[in-house]
C-alpha cells in the first residue's frame, strides 16, 4: 500500500512539475527575466529610495506584463512554432495547452501586472506597460511574417521596460524622464546586433516558418553583417550619455566603452568570417553586454535624493 501511495505521489509531483514547466515556457521565463532585469535596474538607478517590497512588486508586475506578451506571441504563432525545431515543444504549439487556456492566462497576467503598476507606482508607468504589451503582441508578432521592419518595431517594446522602471520612480514630470530615455536608447540599439545574430543562427528555422527578420531578403549576407557593425558602432556615442547627463560616473563610462568596442570587434569578425560560429559569439556576448552595462551603471550611479 505504501508503495502504491509513493507511486501516486511521484506521478502527481511529475505532473505538477510538467505544468510549471509549461507555464515557464509560455512566458519565456529567461527572456522575460532579462527584460524585467532592465526594468528593476532602471528603477534603482533612478532613485535612492529602495524599499525591498517595492522592488519585488516591480519585478512581479514586469514578469506578469512580459509573460502576458510572450503568451500572446505563442498563441498567434502556434502553427509556425510547430514547424521550427527549437519551438515545436512549446506548450501551445505542441498541443499540451489549449489556445483558450493560454488566452485566459495572458489576459489575467497582463491585467494583474498593469494593475500592480497602476496602484503601487503610477498610471504613467502602467500606460507605458500597456503600450509595450500591445506593440509586442499585436503589431510586432504578425509583422514578423511581412517584413524585416518587424525588428525595428519590436525594438520599442524590447526597450520600453527601461523607461517603465525609470517612470515608476520619476512620475511627476516627463522632463525628469531623460535618464529613462537614455537607458531606453542603450537597450533599443543593443537589440539590433543581438537579434540579427539570433536570426542568423536560426535562419533556416525562421525561413521554414516564413519569418522575415534579417535586413536582407537573401538571408545572412554581407549587408546583414554590415548592419550589425553599424548599430554596434552607434552604441559607442550612446554609451557616453549616462556620464554626460550625470546619471553615472567615469568608471561605468569606461566599462561601457570597453563593452561597446568588444561588440564592434565581434561584429567586424562576423563580417569577415560570415559564419554561424561568429554570429553565435555576437549573440552570447550581447547577453553578457547588457548585464555588465546595467550593473555597471547601477554600481556607479550618481546618487539622488529620495523621490518617494
Amino acid at each position: 500500500m505504501s508503495q502504491e501511495k509513493t507511486t501516486i505521489t511521484n506521478s502527481t509531483s511529475f505532473a505538477l512539475a510538467s505544468i510549471v514547466k509549461d507555464y515557464f515556457q509560455l512566458i519565456k521565463f529567461t527572456l522575460s527575466f532579462l527584460v524585467v532585469f532592465s526594468t528593476v535596474v532602471s528603477y534603482l538607478i533612478a532613485t535612492d529610495y529602495r524599499n525591498p517590497l517595492d522592488v519585488l512588486l516591480l519585478f512581479l508586475a514586469g514578469m506578469l506584463i512580459t509573460g502576458s506578451a510572450n503568451a500572446i506571441n505563442q498563441i498567434a504563432e502556434k502553427d509556425t512554432d510547430a514547424l521550427m525545431k527549437r519551438t515545436a515543444g512549446r506548450p501551445v504549439a505542441s498541443g499540451r495547452m489549449t489556445v483558450a487556456h493560454a488566452t485566459s492566462f495572458a489576459v489575467i497576467t497582463g491585467l494583474a501586472g498593469l494593475l500592480i503598476m497602476l496602484l503601487k507606482f503610477n498610471w504613467q508607468s502602467s500606460l507605458i506597460g500597456l503600450v509595450s504589451l500591445f506593440i509586442y503582441g499585436f503589431i510586432y508578432t504578425p509583422l514578423k511574417k511581412v517584413n524585416s521592419v518587424a525588428v525595428l518595431v519590436g525594438g520599442f517594446p524590447g526597450a520600453l521596460p527601461c523607461l517603465i522602471g525609470w517612470v515608476a520612480a520619476y512620475y511627476d514630470s516627463p522632463i525628469e524622464w531623460t535618464g529613462g530615455w537614455i537607458l531606453f536608447a542603450i537597450q533599443f540599439i543593443w537589440q539590433f546586433p543581438h537579434f540579427w545574430a539570433i536570426a542568423w543562427v536560426a535562419h533556416q528555422d525562421y525561413s521554414k516558418a516564413g519569418f522575415k527578420l534579417l535586413p536582407s531578403d537573401k538571408g545572412p549576407t554581407k549587408f546583414t553583417a554590415m548592419q550589425t557593425i553599424m548599430y554596434s558602432t552607434l552604441m559607442l556615442p550612446i554609451g557616453v550619455l549616462p556620464y554626460y547627463y550625470n546619471i553615472s560616473g567615469i568608471v561605468s563610462l569606461w566599462i561601457l566603452m570597453v563593452c561597446n568596442i568588444a561588440m564592434v570587434f565581434l561584429s567586424v569578425r562576423l563580417y569577415k568570417r560570415m559564419d554561424v560560429a561568429s554570429a553565435r559569439r555576437v549573440m552570447f556576448s550581447s547577453y553578457f553586454y547588457l548585464a555588465i552595462v546595467f550593473i555597471a551603471l547601477l554600481a556607479d550611479k550618481v546618487h539622488t535624493s529620495a523621490i518617494h
